[in-house]
């Protein structure tokens, strides 16, 4: 007969139950052991359930709440958890052991909008693109148990659960399994600076939260003040269980700077220990990717020199300084951002404000990354929150030119930071990707909606303009359009793409991560040369034609426009376009 121990941390409760179906009601009893660190554990073996069997937890006789560590929600985050048997799924990646990050190239992925119809399985459909296009980690957004059935992941509340409109345990399962059998990593996204507010039951179960800081998304979780040991294994348990039980390669971390802990080791500390125990364990390679606007290198630095370990994090200054460049803009954190001295600054420091005056802060920002080398930060010119985080969502191809998209690809790709491409990007999708929600609790639906207008009606949109997040067309409009893939246009930036790729891996001087020996030549107001050991990237971005000077002879590695010319002595460039150059020298 099939056995299940069931086991809850429930502090705040006199007597904790599990109800199973048919209602049958079975009390746990205390599981601390005499451990005070523990106190609150409850346990129960239970006989005649197994893998497949709903349940619940009943609080002092209350009606049965989802399980905080439920492996699945099939019901959403209201309905009751269901058991998951991890041994039984059939894996074919026992030969697998990781890839080296620092070479890497990443692909960012919304698994709803991917493909049409949005599930885990049709996304499994799609990886040999990914494998063509020459990406070896593919980054899935956030899919831990969410509110409705669309979103972008980062309100879930049952952080142990794959989303049941994505195709839930199973599939997800599959997806990681594609990926290895491709050659492919696989990396979640994970969100501990906060937790979404509707369906979210943990504060009714001990202290998850606290009042003492707070998030611009919600209650900030408690990390360091009392109760705060088993907070802080719930969420080093839920990396280790995405890592472990789904095979991922490694784990992005939002928003760390959220993240507020006074504890004498940080929970990022904590959390690159333990997965760095289990990377030898299970003898396979597995990292984390922190998001911070801090620009603090201490993130990605080792304990040993008082950092927390991470092993690399999101480089927003090398994007804001890219974007603004080639598209502009000045409007909000772009004030900051614009000139070729601040992209010089990001591909040479990694930060641009390293400690200098940010007007838009008002304040000064960051400390030097001294002595990191360029494969500790992801370099991208798109991502999630660059493009939804738009009134309309539109993305770089609805707001620059072709030869600037071939520009800006050429920077990202032979930059010496591990690039990172947002899924449709490599083609110029024209599909936007808009912020969109599904709350099944209307006055949060509402008020979402309203807030949505109200913040960018302040920069002077017309609110009528702006989609409805709660508008299933919103969603429907960031779907991926596969079929443009074909298309002339979107064509020649594929291959683009595609040959920028191969050119990094086959180039050793754009594997090399060394920032110090990054050089940045401006040749005329618009025309700059980013030199790459015997490799240099030569760009022009003013509104004529411009000719820059070479010290050697050099050979033709890519170019963006046929117009582009190869003289003796030096090259010349029609506007938005690109070169790269190796030497023509015999090694």
């Amino acid at each position: 007969m099939s056995r299940h121990r069931f086991e809850v941390w429930a502090p705040y409760a006199e007597r904790v139950e599990v109800v199973l179906a048919g209602g049958r009601r079975v009390t746990l009893a205390p599981a601390d052991h005499g451990d005070p660190s523990l106190q609150g554990w409850m346990a129960a073996e239970v006989a005649g359930v197994g893998a497949g069997d709903d349940y619940g937890f009943s609080l002092d006789g209350g009606d049965p709440l989802p399980d905080p560590r439920s492996g699945w929600q099939p019901h959403g985050p209201d309905g009751l958890s269901r058991l998951v048997d991890h041994g039984s799924f059939a894996w074919a990646d026992s030969g697998w052991r990781g890839i080296h990050l620092p070479s890497s190239v990443f692909y960012e992925m919304h698994v709803g909008t991917f493909t049409p119809e949005g599930t885990f399985d049709a996304a499994v459909g799609m990886l040999d693109h990914l494998v063509d296009l020459g990406v070896d980690v593919v980054e899935v957004m956030p899919v831990a148990e969410f509110p409705g059935g669309r979103g972008w992941g980062y309100d879930g509340v049952d952080l142990f659960a794959p989303h049941h409109a994505y195709g839930g345990p199973d599939g997800l399962k599959r997806l990681v399994d594609g990926c290895h059998r491709r050659g492919l990593a696989a990396v979640l996204d994970v969100v501990y600076n906060h937790l979404g507010p509707s369906g979210n039951y943990l504060a009714e179960y001990g202290p998850y939260f606290t009042d003492r800081y707070a998030t611009p998304w919600g209650r900030a979780v408690n990390l360091d003040g009392p109760g705060s040991d088993q907070v802080r294994r719930f969420f080093v348990d839920n990396a280790l269980h995405w890592l472990r039980n789904y095979h991922f390669d490694g784990l992005r971390i939002d928003a760390v700077h959220a993240i507020v802990d006074t504890s004498a080791t940080h929970l990022l500390e904590q959390l690159a220990a333990e997965v760095g125990r289990l990377a030898d364990a299970e003898g396979r390679s597995l990292f984390l990717i922190a998001e911070s606007d801090l620009n603090d290198p201490r993130i990605v630095r080792p304990p040993a020199v008082g950092g927390y370990g991470i092993d690399a994090q999101w480089s927003d200054d090398f994007h804001h300084a890219v974007h603004a460049l080639l598209t502009g803009e000045s409007d909000g954190y772009y004030a900051d951002f614009g000139t070729l001295e601040d992209l010089r600054t990001a591909l040479t420091g990694a930060y641009v404000y390293d400690g200098r005056f940010s007007s838009h802060r008002r304040r000064s920002h960051g400390r030097p990354a001294t002595g990191l080398a360029g494969s500790k930060f992801l370099g991208y010119l798109q991502n999630h929150d660059q493009v939804g985080n738009r009134a309309m969502g539109e993305r770089s191809s609805a707001l620059m030119t072709t030869g600037r998209l071939k520009v800006a690809a050429a920077l990202v790709l032979t930059a010496p930071f591990v690039p990172m491409l947002f899924q449709g990007e490599e083609w110029g999708a024209s599909t936007p990707f808009q912020y969109f929600t599904d709350h099944t609790d209307p006055d949060l639906g509402r008020a979402v909606s309203e807030g949505r207008r109200r913040e960018f009606s302040s920069f002077g949109w017309d609110p009528a303009s702006v989609p409805d997040p709660q508008d299933e067309a919103t969603f429907a409009s960031s779907k991926l359009d596969w079929s443009e893939r074909g298309q002339p246009a979107h064509l020649e930036l594929l291959e683009w793409h595609k040959l920028l790729i191969r050119l990094r891996r086959t180039t050793a001087d754009l594997s090399d991560g060394r920032l110090d020996r990054v050089g940045f030549e401006v040749v005329t107001d618009g025309c700059f040369t980013v030199h790459r050991g015997a490799v240099s990237v030569v760009c022009n971005l003013a509104a004529g034609p411009s000719r820059a000077p070479i010290g050697e002879p050099a050979k033709v590695l890519a170019q963006s426009d046929a117009r582009c010319r190869l003289l003796e002595g030096s090259v010349e460039l029609p506007p938005d376009s690109v070169m790269v150059l190796g030497s023509a020298r015999p090694t």
